[in-house]
Formats: structure tokens, C-alpha cells, sequence
């Protein structure tokens, strides 16, 4: 029955998601070898956030069968943990064990939880609608004229793009968390400040944590366990499977496939140098910034996590190429005209400032969590106006869909 229920979650991803792809794929292919098809795809309607309760899903099976959890004998109960609202469209993809036992209990009004998860939608507010939103401007701008552009102005787009993709789902995963605090219920965090982490295993292991961490407990490990023999190089053949996994979760798109393959290469010299597993502490100088050895390597990060999101946000293969092509060629001169416009330098600003309230609150669940419990009530409703007050300044009268809406 657990290979039955994990098939079946599988197939429907397979034939939802990637039919089509598979299909246009291998016509490719024989077209290439002289081989004409005359395939067609399916006119096939996709449910809304298929890739998240499917893995949801497929979780309750495997934690049933690992006997980690006992099955959920209330329908109501099970149902709402495979279509909670506040995750359905796009997560966080809470474990069964964790959800359903809460379900399943009786709640009462939790005052604090719910004024503590007002909180936390007021920062996912602001990330998406004052940083993701308006950077979102100048980086479709770049995009949609890559050859009017310099190459420095592609550089800033694709740094800017980074800061949007994280603005844009963390802040979607803040305020799910959020209305899953005003209703009672703990839901899984998805993100710990990423842009700090020292290396690409590090990063990985604070950005999309529910599905990194889904992956890791039902693929990489067991991939792993199968390649022991094969010492470290196994480990690697297991990153590199379970990374290209995560590429094509995302989409039906050979730049997905890439993007994960990318990523699992850079795990390599980790792993050969014994580096993969390692957790060490960050350095805090006396000025409170991390110490110069700790920058470095979040900066080396974040240049290697920016190069690999221009391959995720490239419409395909070529354009990826073109793009990277571009900024070589057109580096020079140095031209900050077209992209630095005044929304541009918003864009450049509101990162730089989305940063520091990270940086500042990286010990808390999120940034401005401190706010409620450790500011006096003129600051703390001095701080919530504010964000208000910027929110509704800065938000743009054509919204952008939230990226991750179409994952």
C-alpha cells in the first residue's frame, strides 16, 4: 500500500506537471536525428499548488510506513492538512506528524501567538510589496531588453532578481506562518536568513528548509545510504540526484534541471574536502558585522547563489546563455544610465535595508520579532506605523504575482 500511495502521489505530479514536457522533450530529440513525430500535447489543466500537497502527500505515507506517526483517523482532520490554506499555493510543506497532531487538539485563543503572527504578516507585507514588488520593475526591465542593456546593468538586475526571489517567498512564507498563528497552529519554517549562510551547504540548509529538508530525509539519505560503498564520490552522485530533483520541482523546464545540476556540483569540493557536514559558529566582531574570513564567504555565496539564479529565471537554455553572453561582452563601458533609474536606486536601497533588518535580526524566528517583546509600546507602534506607512507608499498598482504561485 506505501508504494501504491507514493506511486499514485508521483503519477499525478508526473502527468499534471511534466507529461507535456516529456512529450515536447523527446519530439525534440527526434527531430534532432532526423526522426519527425507528429506528437502533440495535452490541453491539460494544472491544480493549483499540485507540487506541494502532492509532496504532503507523499510524506503521510512514508511516515506512516516508517512508523513515525500513527494514521489520522479524522477525514476533517486529514483533509485540512492536505489542503491547509495559508500553505496550499505555495508552502511551507509541513511534515504530517507535526500538523495533523495539532489539527486533531482542541484550540483555544491564543492572544500573544495571534499578535505575534499580525507581526509576522506585517514583515511578509513588507518584503513582498515594498522590496519584491518594486525590484521586480527594474529586473523585468533588464530582462525584457537584454540587448539595449550594459553588461553592469545585467549584473545589478541579476543581484536585484536574488534579493526579489527571497523578498518575494519569504515573505509569502511569513505571512502564511502568520495566519497560521492566528489560527493556533505552529507551521514550518522555510527560511533563517540565507544570505548570511558561509557556504552553499549552508545556504541550503536556511532557504526553502521544508522542501530541502523533505528531500533530504526521503532521497538524499536513503541515495546516500545505497552509495556508501562508493565513499565520498557516492555522497556526491546523492547530492547530485537529489539537487536535480529540486531543479525540476520547480518547473517543467530543462533551465530547472540545470539549475539543480549547478547546485550540486558546487557541493563537491565540500564533500571532497570534508567541509559538508561541518557547522561552525559565526564570527561577530565588536562593531557587530560579521569578522572579514565570515563575509567572505557569504559574499563568494551570494555572487555563486546569483549566477545560478540567472539560469532559474531564464525562460530557457539560450536565453540563459545570451544573458551570460551579454555581460561579457557589453561589460564595458560602464554605463548605470538605464538601470539606475529612481526605481532602480529604490530597488538598490530597499535591499540594502531589507538586509540590515535581517542582519539585525538574524536570531529571532524573523527580523522584527524582538519588536513585541523586547521595545517599549511608543517604539514598537512607532516601528508598525512606519511600515504601514512605507508599505502604502511604495506599493505598485499592478501587484506581481507571487513567483512561487506557479511552482
Amino acid at each position: 500500500m506505501t508504494t501504491l500511495g507514493v506511486c499514485l502521489g508521483i503519477g499525478l505530479l508526473l502527468y499534471f506537471k511534466y507529461l507535456n514536457f516529456f512529450i515536447t522533450s523527446f519530439s525534440d530529440l527526434f527531430s534532432a536525428i532526423g526522426l519527425h513525430t507528429n506528437w502533440s500535447t495535452f490541453n491539460i489543466i494544472m491544480p493549483v499548488g499540485i507540487s506541494f500537497f502532492t509532496f504532503k502527500l507523499i510524506s503521510y505515507v512514508l511516515e506512516i510506513y516508517r512508523q513515525r506517526m500513527e494514521p489520522v483517523t479524522d477525514i476533517v482532520a486529514f483533509a485540512a492538512y492536505a489542503a491547509f490554506f495559508p500553505t496550499m499555493m505555495a508552502g511551507p510543506i509541513d511534515r504530517p506528524k507535526c500538523l495533523c497532531s495539532q489539527l486533531q487538539t482542541k484550540h483555544t485563543f491564543d492572544y500573544s501567538l495571534a499578535v505575534d503572527g499580525c507581526r509576522q504578516i506585517l514583515w511578509g507585507m513588507f518584503k513582498k510589496m515594498v522590496i519584491a514588488d518594486n525590484v521586480a520593475v527594474v529586473v523585468d526591465r533588464a530582462w525584457n531588453n537584454i540587448p539595449e542593456m550594459s553588461g553592469i546593468n545585467l549584473v545589478i538586475a541579476v543581484f536585484l532578481y536574488t534579493i526579489q526571489l527571497y523578498a518575494d517567498f519569504s515573505g509569502y512564507s511569513d505571512m502564511a506562518i502568520g495566519v497560521g498563528k492566528l489560527l493556533g497552529f505552529r507551521i514550518t519554517k522555510n527560511f533563517n536568513y540565507p544570505f548570511f549562510a558561509r557556504n552553499i551547504a549552508e545556504f541550503w540548509r536556511n532557504w526553502h528548509i521544508s522542501l530541502t529538508s523533505w528531500l533530504t530525509d526521503y532521497v538524499f539519505m536513503p541515495l546516500n545510504i545505497k552509495f556508501r560503498n562508493w565513499g565520498k564520490w557516492g555522497t556526491i552522485c546523492a547530492i547530485i540526484i537529489n539537487f536535480v530533483l529540486v531543479g525540476f520541482w520547480h518547473g517543467a523546464n530543462w533551465t530547472f534541471g540545470v539549475f539543480g545540476l549547478y547546485h550540486g556540483l558546487l557541493y563537491i569540493p565540500l564533500i571532497l574536502s570534508g567541509a559538508f557536514a561541518k557547522k561552525n559558529k559565526l564570527t561577530v566582531t565588536k562593531w557587530g558585522l560579521p569578522s572579514p574570513k565570515d563575509f567572505a564567504g557569504m559574499l563568494v555565496t551570494f555572487v555563486l547563489v546569483t549566477f545560478g539564479n540567472i539560469i532559474f529565471r531564464a525562460g530557457s537554455i539560450g536565453q540563459a546563455w545570451e544573458f551570460m553572453r551579454h555581460i561579457v561582452l557589453n561589460f564595458l563601458p560602464i554605463s548605470f544610465a538605464s538601470i539606475m533609474a529612481i526605481e532602480g536606486k529604490k530597488a538598490v536601497l530597499g535591499s540594502i535595508a531589507l538586509l540590515a533588518f535581517e542582519w539585525h535580526g538574524r536570531k529571532e524566528e524573523y527580523a522584527i520579532e524582538s519588536i513585541g517583546s523586547q521595545w517599549k509600546k511608543p517604539y514598537r507602534w512607532g516601528t508598525y506605523i512606519g511600515i504601514v506607512y512605507l508599505i502604502l507608499t511604495f506599493i505598485q498598482t499592478e501587484g506581481t504575482p507571487f513567483i512561487y504561485f506557479q511552482f
